[in-house]
């Protein structure tokens, strides 16, 4: 660390974050006999608590966030320059970084044309349903207002994202949720049991999970229907990537009983699985992008909805009739930081060969770990693409019984003994909370990726034997 705090300073600060803040995700009761992890300083992809012991993040930010590492200079500079000359004006006009921004994401994501800046990963995706209600009620009479979400998928934390999640842990006790929401069958063959297709594999199994959709489809009537949200790569639901064939399918699905398709990349967007959007592995073309957290690496906030002219055209109407735009507005989306943030964020992914890294480097950290399942039993699947992978950890390879949530709390624990930040899936899915998740920064070098593997490597034996 650099010593901008001294010791008696930092003591100071853990105090006033036991007296003051109220934390994410964290039981405060364990902090009346311990203290909080308090993160003073990142460079690259190594991060130090107040007591000066250096971690190696595999999970940027703890949540997915930072795909550039800490310390960019560059992204600094461009957010201090921005805020000198105009730091805020709300969306209802333009800024410079918000233009030329929304020029180079859309230069990225062919088929789609209009950027909208708002507040979180979860507005974004309010967004969306605010869309498309509101497009049920212009050319449906409001019925076919019904959005489907995904079974283990996630889409944040607000009343009506939560709707639309298919996490039970993370929506128990903050109901009753909006009406309108669906949900359909996860796509996990590691689990096809689950859904009565055991017998079937690869592409085979891939289209009659996406046909379990269209059933669900037929009983609450297309009529009815009007979205269908997932995530390219089921993120805090387990790391599931969906089989082939399966997204070719869903795409005809919604063409064939006009829905449309909302893919939520909060999570995979702006290069995490080795592409600039998790979708593009896929050969298909949204009708609705979300994104957030990768977007700016975490050096400002900022989220974008974005979606395709055939969508926007329908809210271009006489302006004479004032209920017909988007009525919208997000009060932080008119923040320029996040933008000219964002701008340099992408810049340093092309300059820099990330996605490319993202790819080479994914690669060595599958290879890894299936050297690992090799030896522990208790890893029973390896999944993921580019630097997002999980490992689901079972007490059976047969059974498929997943451990308890505590054994695989104390592996994430070992790690962060040995210098190493992983993530597990947390207090999500009754009984499923058993899959260790991977995503370090896009900067990952071939000794980041063993020294985060070998961790892993003892921390099972450790834990395991």
């Amino acid at each position: 660390m650099d010593g901008t705090f001294k010791d008696n300073d930092l003591s100071k600060v853990v105090a006033a974050d036991k007296a003051n803040v109220w934390h994410h995700l964290s039981q405060h009761k364990q902090y009346e006999t311990s203290d909080p992890r308090i993160i003073v300083e990142g460079k690259g992809m190594r991060v130090w608590d107040q007591n000066g012991k250096e971690f190696i993040d595999a999970v940027s930010g703890g949540v997915w966030t930072v795909n550039v590492g800490y310390g960019r200079e560059e992204i600094c500079d461009a957010v201090r320059d921005q805020l000198m000359k105009l730091c805020y004006f709300a969306q209802t006009a333009g800024s410079i970084p918000a233009a030329l921004f929304a020029e180079k994401l859309i230069d990225k994501m062919p088929g789609m044309s209009r950027v909208y800046y708002t507040n979180s990963g979860s507005d974004a995706n309010e967004k969306v349903f605010k869309i498309v209600r509101q497009i049920s009620h212009k050319k449906y009479g409001g019925k076919k207002h019904k959005i489907l979400y995904r079974d283990r998928d996630y889409h944040g934390s607000t009343l009506a994202a939560m709707s639309a999640t298919g996490q039970h842990e993370r929506i128990a006790q903050y109901g009753p949720f909006a009406p309108g929401f669906v949900k359909v069958p996860h796509c996990m063959e590691y689990r096809k049991h689950e859904l009565g297709l055991e017998d079937l594999s690869g592409a085979e199994f891939g289209r009659a999970a996406a046909d379990q959709i269209e059933k669900v489809i037929l009983e609450e009537g297309p009529e009815t229907v009007g979205l269908l949200c997932l995530e390219p790569i089921t993120a805090g639901g387990g790391v599931i990537e969906a089989p082939e064939g399966y997204w070719e399918r869903v795409r005809e699905i919604c063409d064939k009983y006009d829905i449309l398709l909302h893919i939520d990349e909060v999570v995979c967007g702006v290069g995490r699985t080795g592409k600039w959007f998790g979708y593009q592995h896929f050969g298909i073309e949204p009708d609705f992008v979300t994104m957030a957290k990768g977007v700016a690496s975490g050096y400002a906030a900022i989220a974008c909805m974005v979606t395709t002219e055939k969508v926007f055209d329908m809210f271009k109407e006489d302006p004479s009739d004032h209920m017909s735009h988007f009525r919208d507005i997000s009060t932080f989306g008119g923040c320029t930081a996040g933008p000219a943030a964002a701008l340099v964020n992408m810049q340093i992914i092309e300059d820099e060969g990330l996605l490319e890294n993202t790819t080479k480097m994914g690669e060595r950290m599958r290879a890894n770990f299936l050297k690992l399942q090799e030896k522990h039993a208790v890893i029973g699947d390896v999944r993921g693409k580019g630097l997002f992978q999980g490992l689901e950890l079972v007490k059976d390879r047969e059974t498929k019984e997943p451990v308890d949530e505590a054994q695989a709390q104390a592996v994430v624990g070992n790690c962060g003994a040995q210098g190493v930040i992983i993530g597990v899936t947390n207090r999500s899915l009754p009984g499923r909370n058993n899959t260790l998740c991977f995503s370090p920064a896009l900067i990952a070098t071939e000794e980041d990726i063993d020294a985060i593997c070998d961790a892993v490597d003892n921390a099972l034996t450790a834990v395991f034997g």
